[in-house]
């Protein structure tokens, strides 16, 4: 795509999954190309710049480069501008805390064994509006239904929006529609290599705040901003393509049409669930929509066609034969989270693991091992699973566990009992800016 004539808005995530960039124009704009104090990776989104090592000042606080994947060029959602995903390096190395070069590192693996990782992020979130005291609060609906469509669900257009202007940006919008809970809707985007699904749902979350902004809304992807409503998810969508194009979780010979090689996945999945609960649930407010009997990730268990379980295998099959692992909070870092799930299920295939049985559909859970209870015992799981701790990369490992302390320990100060499943003031006021 020809940037002659128009704008370059360069972004990438930082560690906390917070898009940054800058608008290029002109000779730099068609370059592609800019510079960033490596401050941002330690940096808190109250702008504390922790003490994480060669990040701050004890190197001096000096540049980083970014450049841009020049695949990822896109029109814009704003006039005149278009978009495109940058790649982090120092010295001429990609950086190892940038979420994308992590996510590029799990996928090389799988790569070398023949295999494609295709996914598709399922991307849940809640629209806002402002009360008669100012305070964010659900947005006031006529006759909310759960897979409502038109004026019911929508009544000012602002998803209609939303979903014109990601399709006019270039996302394969498959379909939209209202969840459960009033205000809370979800935008499915067609699966696709894994980092390129990674990116389009980094630029969608960005999207969609954005044109709710123009519309002085408020959307947010946090996992639970509402005591008296469900959470809203990020599932994780995954198979592997095989080079011939054929997919690999698909056996046509097996009783229940799914491979080897996708069971041995589940596995993996499961052997590190704890560990993968502090990536895929990275909030103090993640562990309010954790929890037993909210449809979601909580027990380490699997199970076919069965939304209770973390990770349900859907009933498609053929091309799409797939797992979906319904961990993940609305909020998470993709490029993370996708990252550790890839390393997790590499690790159940190299040491061709079974997974424990399935689920039976209705009955009680089949398992006692479950989600941490905090942000705070996540981070402990997670710095104790040394397997995947190696596998993303010290430095990551360190910048992440550090940045995520720092947030508990603000919560910790502000909140009496740490142990509360309810939401809290402190949540909404902290995580809703951003998240």
């Amino acid at each position: 795509m020809d940037v002659k004539g128009k704008r370059l808005r360069l972004l990438y995530s930082d560690v906390l999954g917070v898009e940054r960039g800058k608008y290029l124009f002109g000779d730099v704009a068609d370059d592609g190309r800019a510079a960033f104090c490596i401050g941002v990776f330690p940096l808190t989104t109250d702008r504390e710049i922790l003490d994480i090592s060669r990040q701050q000042f004890d190197v001096g606080l000096p540049d980083v480069e970014a450049f841009v994947d020049r695949d990822t060029l896109r029109l814009g959602w704003e006039d005149d501008t278009i978009v495109g995903i940058a790649d982090v390096q120092q010295h001429g190395e990609p950086l190892d805390v940038d979420p994308r070069h992590v996510l590029r590192k799990a996928v090389e693996p799988w790569r070398e064994m023949g295999l494609d990782p295709m996914f598709a992020f399922e991307s849940e979130f809640y629209l806002l509006e402002r009360g008669e005291d100012s305070s964010w609060k659900a947005v006031d609906l006529p006759s909310h239904r759960v897979y409502g469509t038109g004026a019911a669900v929508d009544p000012d257009g602002t998803i209609d929006d939303m979903v014109r202007a990601s399709m006019q940006t270039g996302f394969p919008v498959e379909s939209w529609g209202s969840e459960f809970d009033a205000a809370a809707y979800e935008v499915n985007i067609r699966y696709k290599d894994v980092i390129s699904a990674a990116d389009e749902c980094f630029l969608f979350r960005l999207l969609v705040k954005e044109i709710a902004h123009k519309h002085e809304r408020l959307a947010t992807f946090l996992g639970r901003p509402f005591n008296d409503r469900g959470g809203s998810g990020m599932h994780l969508n995954f198979s592997f393509r095989r080079q011939d194009g054929s997919n690999a979780f698909h056996e046509p010979n097996a009783s229940d049409g799914v491979s080897p090689l996708a069971k041995q996945c589940v596995a993996g999945l499961l052997a590190h669930h704890e560990g993968i609960s502090a990536i895929a649930a990275p909030h103090v407010n993640a562990y309010k929509r954790l929890q037993p009997d909210m449809l979601n990730g909580y027990w380490a268990n699997w199970g076919y066609d069965d939304r209770t379980v973390c990770i349900r295998i859907p009933p498609a099959r053929g091309e799409g034969t797939r797992l979906e692992h319904r961990m993940p909070d609305g909020a998470a870092n993709p490029y993370l989270s996708a990252a550790a799930a890839l390393h997790a299920a590499r690790f159940g295939v190299e040491q061709k693991l079974d997974p424990p049985a399935a689920q039976n559909v209705g009955e009680a859970p089949n398992t006692d091992r479950r989600v941490p209870p905090t942000l705070d015992s996540a981070l402990q799981a997670f710095e104790s699973d040394q397997e995947l701790c190696e596998a993303l990369g010290p430095w990551l490992v360190e910048t992440f566990t550090k940045l995520k302390r720092a947030e508990w320990e603000r919560y910790a100060k502000a909140i009496d009992d740490t142990t509360t499943t309810d939401v809290t003031p402190w949540e909404i006021e902290y995580y809703l800016p951003y998240f």
